[in-house]
């Protein structure tokens, strides 16, 4: 199985998980909550592995060194 393919079977337990807690709560905002809680992690990882050179980071995730700076502001994110 690919990297991909596990990350994304992970999230799929995840949300599973996530469901069955909720119980007979109705979930809202789940594509929003979702990318708040993967984002922050991922620019982070990019940051580490480009030993925080923004643009190495910015080509790390396939977006403009503008476009990560806005999202290391949208999360607090001091780089």
């Amino acid at each position: 199985m690919s990297t991909i393919n596990l990350l994304e079977q992970s999230v799929r337990d995840n949300l599973e998980r996530y469901f069955d807690d909720l119980g007979e709560s109705q979930p809202h905002d789940i594509l929003a909550m979702v990318v708040q809680c993967v984002e922050r992690p991922v620019l982070e990882v990019a940051l580490q592995k480009s030993h925080g050179n923004q643009s190495r980071a910015a080509e790390i995730l396939g977006i403009t060194r503008s476009t990560l700076r806005k999202k290391l502001q949208a999360h607090n994110i001091q780089p």
